[in-house]
């Protein structure tokens, strides 16, 4: 099932509900159809598959993203543990810029987050050893790497925890100015 979490953004983050096959063996669920994604905006083909895991509770990363040529689409599936995910809209011409979605994804759950091309993206883990898995549709290039602060009050982002760890990089992005623009 696809939710558009911003449901007059309709080329905004969408929810994926994965629904397993379970049996007596265990379970077998899809993690990526470029048909189904290529219905909701998936630009092209995978480009990068990168595995994180984050060890404690509390924990952010983020928030990220690459500038163009680069920009990038995501799919983002949790694969153990549970995350409060955020995607924040950076589009320059968008009517809901800098305006959030979050929502739980959890391996339990067998939920995941498609993020198009201009959010930045961000989670937080809400329980002890989460892995994700994420799809990208551009590889990654440092030249474009930029981010947003989790903790800029032009955002107004609540992370449903206190922030326990995050690194030096990420806690240093730069705050948005007064008038909307990045530093």
């Amino acid at each position: 099932m696809l939710t558009p979490l911003m449901p007059d953004q309709p080329d905004g983050p969408v929810l994926v509900e994965r629904k397993p096959f379970v049996d007596e063996r265990g379970a077998f669920a899809r993690i990526f159809c470029a048909d189904t994604l290529r219905h909701i905006g998936w630009p092209g083909p995978v480009a990068q598959i990168n595995h994180s895991r984050t060890d404690k509770a509390g924990t952010l990363r983020g928030l990220h993203y690459q500038r163009p040529p680069h920009a990038e689409a995501k799919l983002v599936v949790c694969i153990r543990g549970a995350v409060h995910d955020v995607a924040v809209d950076i589009r320059e011409s968008s009517p809901a810029r800098y305006r959030h979605v979050g929502v739980k994804l959890s391996a339990e759950a067998g939920t995941a987050i498609y993020i198009p091309q201009g959010f930045a993206h961000g989670f937080q883990a809400l329980t002890d050893d989460v892995e994700l898995i994420y799809i990208h549709s551009a590889a990654y290039n440092p030249a474009c790497e930029a981010g947003l602060r989790h903790d800029d009050p032009a955002l107004g982002i609540l992370w449903p925890l206190p922030v326990t760890g995050i690194s030096a990089r990420d806690a240093e992005h730069p705050m948005i100015d007064p008038a909307g623009q990045r530093p």
